[in-house]
């Protein structure tokens, strides 16, 4: 019993870094594509703002954002950046046409779906 109760605090510990653990992209060829944006929070449990918005990674380096407000004036918005995968990690550009990048994380990915921590925003996608 004792042994039990010793692993038991271990046990826990490591499947909680485990669930936030995060993922290294090895290239570009694992995101590659287009992906709907479907909300944004500022923490990853917390409350979900729902957006339209299609991300296309290019093979390039180019990041295609096309952002849908049906109230809007403009009613869709279309935004080349660039991007690289560095050190397992996305780094894009934070406005077009400036060289200041942010580097977002790939907290959780499978084959339909992705989560990314970025600055100050975690980014839920979708693929197309």
């Amino acid at each position: 019993m004792k042994i039990y109760v010793k692993i038991l605090p271990l046990a826990v510990l490591f499947f909680t870094f485990s669930a936030n653990a995060e993922v290294a992209l090895k290239d570009n060829s694992e995101i590659l594509g287009r992906w709907n944006l479907y909300a944004e929070a500022t923490k990853l449990d917390g409350e979900q703002k729902p957006v339209k918005i299609e991300w296309e990674f290019k093979k390039d380096g180019v990041l295609q954002t096309t952002a849908t407000d049906p109230r809007g004036r403009t009613k869709e918005m279309k935004i080349a950046i660039k991007y690289s995968i560095e050190n397992g990690e996305i780094k894009k550009q934070t406005t077009p046409g400036r060289e200041k990048y942010e580097s977002c994380k790939v907290v959780e990915k499978d084959s339909s779906k992705m989560t990314l921590k970025c600055t100050y925003l975690y980014f839920f996608l979708k693929r197309i």
